[in-house]
């Protein structure tokens, strides 16, 4: 037995925390892909099977209201802050206000991010660029990836003196090699609320609902929020 995950990718270390749980409740293993919610949205209409979905609020409300979700299903799973992130071992950069922002950003010379017509934070990122009114200025060090992970992972291994990043923060806690930071600051904060829900085509809609319980129950508290996850 397996259930079948759509997810965004801020959710990639909750769902594997929680794996093998799960498979001792229940005897069913998570086949999860993960990625830009976007993209989780897309592949889900576009006919791939899922039994569960792990995206942002707003997109299963809004899946919800064209039929995608089981009537009811949906929990909130928690808070996630788009953040600033850093290769391990080099020095913090200081962002904790717009100014100390644009001045970090400005002096990376590769800045790492997902992707910023389809992911969250990737969408979010860029809307900061250019309310710091730096796009064009930083535009040649951009190095967007197709989700928060990929990018990550790219920040990691980069060989670029002063490289940066930003995603979600769950997602950077999830990646070895990278540090967060700190949250954007004001103004630029952004605080998405992820949910899980039942596929309306799924094929193991218990399962499916047991898996939404795993994921939101107070006893997986602790897991959520030592991954990023605020209540």
């Amino acid at each position: 037995m397996r259930v079948v995950v759509l997810s965004g990718g801020a959710a990639h270390g909750l769902v594997d925390a929680l794996a093998s749980d799960f498979k001792a409740r229940t005897g069913a293993d998570i086949d999860a892909t993960f990625g830009a919610v976007g993209a989780m949205k897309e592949r889900l209409l576009t006919g791939t099977p899922a039994d569960l979905l792990i995206l942002t609020q707003a997109l299963i409300g809004e899946l919800a209201g064209s039929g995608h979700v089981v009537p009811g299903s949906e929990r909130n799973i928690g808070i996630v802050h788009t953040a600033i992130a850093a290769r391990t071992g080099d020095e913090l950069p200081i962002v904790h206000n717009a100014k100390l922002l644009k001045d970090a950003l400005v002096a990376a010379d590769a800045i790492y991010f997902p992707d910023p017509s389809l992911a969250t934070a990737g969408i979010h990122f860029a809307k900061t660029l250019m309310l710091l009114g730096i796009d064009r200025t930083v535009d040649a060090r951009l190095k967007p990836h197709p989700n928060g992970t990929s990018a990550m992972r790219a920040l990691a291994a980069s060989k670029a003196n002063r490289p940066i990043g930003c995603t979600q923060a769950t997602e950077i806690l999830n990646t070895q090699g990278v540090t967060l930071v700190r949250a954007l600051p004001d103004p630029f904060q952004l605080a998405t609320v992820y949910a899980a829900a039942v596929a309306s085509r799924s094929r193991n809609v218990d399962l499916a609902g047991r898996l939404v319980e795993a994921l939101t129950e107070r006893a997986s508290d602790s897991v959520r929020q030592r991954l990023g996850f605020a209540p």
